[in-house]
């Protein structure tokens, strides 16, 4: 005989159940005790990987799940696959992306995948509960620079591939000269991390999976 889950515990009436998801426990941290300060929201659990966080939507059934879209070292947007999962698996869930990534084609595959919003982490205090009761009311909740890109995927428009900013410009021109993630960073004087994370968003960009299709896909698209 199954023995079905337990029920989650009820929460005061009007409250709306957060569910925290972010690998960085120190943010997932001040981000519970910003939450926590309103009464009206309630932090009902953490996760740091896709695995905890289905485990813990399971468990708990929050209102909104506020989750990053980078969970481990090994992958930028393990989140976009996370998002699509949740989304699924619970229809009526609130899904708010919270991340560094500003990204036009990330907001709108965050959307695609079932978000009703999407922050970056630089927001401030006010704007980002604003956005929590938005997305628990059943809206859609985009900063600024974020909505812009909705606005565009809607109208049947979107980013060129090809649009790099100047430093991935910069690391795609010393990447076509051969040099390693460690040299390219001594160069630009910023971590071999750093240049990873811009390596990957040119690749990403130009449509490929390897340096040297990058270098490639940009030489023929005039970039380099």
């Amino acid at each position: 005989m199954t023995v079905p889950p337990p029920a989650p515990p009820r929460a005061r009436p009007g409250t709306v159940r957060i569910a925290l998801v972010d690998d960085h426990a120190i943010l997932r941290q001040g981000l519970r005790s910003i939450l926590d300060r309103e009464p009206d929201l309630e932090v009902v659990g953490e996760a740091s990987t896709d695995a905890e966080a289905l485990a813990l939507v399971d468990r708990m059934r929050p209102d909104i799940v506020l989750l990053d879209l980078k969970l481990s070292a090994g992958s930028d947007y393990e989140g976009l696959h996370l998002c699509g999962q949740l989304s699924s698996a619970h229809p009526g869930i609130g899904l708010l992306v919270l991340t560094t990534f500003l990204d036009e084609q990330l907001v709108v595959r965050a959307v695609h995948a079932g978000a009703r919003g999407y922050v970056v982490k630089d927001v401030d205090t006010t704007e980002l509960v604003r956005a929590i009761r938005a997305v628990s009311r059943g809206e859609s909740a985009f900063d600024s620079r974020s909505a812009a890109a909705v606005v565009r995927s809607l109208n049947g428009q979107s980013t060129p591939k090809e649009q790099l900013t100047d430093r991935e410009l910069e690391v795609l021109e010393l990447l076509a000269a051969g040099l390693s993630n460690v040299k390219i960073g001594q160069q630009l004087y910023i971590s071999a991390t750093t240049v990873k994370f811009h390596v990957s968003n040119v690749m990403r960009k130009l449509g490929v999976s390897r340096r040297a299709e990058a270098v490639y896909a940009a030489s023929k698209q005039g970039l380099i």
